[in-house]
This record gives C-alpha cells, sequence and structure tokens, in this order.
C-alpha cells in the first residue's frame, strides 16, 4: 500500500482491493498451470523416448509412405526382426531407431520406383515390460511412456506382505550384458526391462 502521512492513499487502496479479486481464481491457474506443464513433459518424455529408442521384438509399427496405399505395412516385429517389406524384401529391423529404418526405406524406394518418397515409421506399440518376485501378479504387462518403476507394481496388483521396496533390481531390454542394476520406485523404466522385487527379511 501506498501511504502519506499515515493515510494509505487512493492509489494504494485500489491495488490492494485488485490483487484481492485475484485470490479465487489463483489456485485455478494453479493447477491448470500443473496440468499443462505435466502434459508438456510427458509430450516431450514420449518423444525422446521414440527418437532415442531401438527397435525389438515385440514391437509393434506403421510403416507409411504419404501416396502410396500399396507400400503401407502394419506389422509386429518378431524374435528375427525381419519386415518384409514390398519392393526391398525383408529388412532386418531389430536394433534400428525409427530415423534409421525410415532413411533405410527411402533410400530403398528412392530412384527406381519413387522420386522423392515420404517415409515415416511410428511405433503403434511397445514391447511389453516384465515384473517378477514380490508383487501380486507376476509377468509381461504392456508398456507406456512415463512408466515408473511404482506404476509398474501397481499395475501387477502391488507389493506382496515380504516385498522389500529397498531391494529392486531392474535388467534393462537394450543391455546386452544383462547386468541387473539396484532402482528406486521412482526410476524410469523402458521397454522389454525386465524388474525382480526382493524379499524382505525384517
Amino acid at each position: 500500500m501506498v501511504t502519506v502521512m499515515g493515510y494509505t492513499s487512493t492509489l494504494g487502496r485500489r491495488a490492494l482491493r485488485a490483487v484481492r479479486s485475484l485470490f479465487p481464481i489463483l489456485p485455478v491457474f494453479s493447477v491448470l498451470w500443473l496440468a499443462l506443464g505435466a502434459t508438456a513433459v510427458l509430450a516431450i518424455s514420449e518423444n525422446t523416448l521414440e527418437n532415442n529408442y531401438r527397435l525389438g521384438s515385440g514391437d509393434k509399427i506403421l510403416i507409411n509412405v504419404y501416396g502410396e496405399d500399396d507400400l503401407t505395412v502394419e506389422t509386429q516385429l518378431s524374435d528375427s526382426g525381419l519386415v518384409n517389406y514390398p519392393f526391398l524384401g525383408e529388412l532386418k529391423v531389430n536394433g534400428m531407431t525409427v530415423a534409421e529404418l525410415e532413411a533405410r526405406i527411402h533410400q530403398g524406394l528412392k530412384g527406381d520406383y519413387l522420386v522423392n518418397p515420404n517415409v515415416h515409421v511410428s511405433i503403434l506399440e511397445y514391447r511389453p515390460f516384465y515384473i517378477h518376485g514380490e508383487v501380486e501378479r507376476p509377468g509381461g504387462y504392456p508398456y507406456q511412456p512415463g512408466l515408473t518403476v511404482s506404476k509398474a507394481a501397481a499395475l501387477a496388483q502391488g507389493f506382496t506382505e515380504r516385498a522389500s521396496e529397498s531391494k529392486i533390481f531392474v535388467v534393462r531390454g537394450d543391455d546386452p550384458s544383462q547386468t541387473p542394476v539396484k532402482v528406486s520406485l521412482n526410476t524410469q523404466l523402458r521397454p522389454g526391462d525386465v524388474i525382480t522385487v526382493e524379499q524382505s527379511f525384517f
């Protein structure tokens, strides 16, 4: 407030009333801001995952060449990682990123079949993750971007009474050495990860 000689000025009183009038709607703006922020973070994490992710057995992908319906292929990758693609034959897809597969198909079609093919590859479904040990329903579950160890346990109907939440290990699906790594409940998971929840002895 602005005071002169002990009295609150008219300008100060108006400013105070304006600030007070905002109090009822400030919580609403806060909730909206947090919701928009969470959505943006999730979108970024999904894009980052798809850009850096290497395809593997169990992933379901869609290959689309704009304007060429006969070159649209939807398939789930098998253990061999081979995709039988029109005009190009069998393509070894396992271990490639989406961008690498797009470039491979673009180069294969360019010239002999199309002048400048517009190729787009998207991941329709990621390969599942697996959770074993002290959870109510061990097994494989569909992967979703943003999945954490805590959320994975919830999908498996939660921990058993004997579970140790401080003794949880993950073998990354893209780790050739298959080395178990100790993780926390907030650790982000990736497709193909295998989680093991050990017993507590206390």
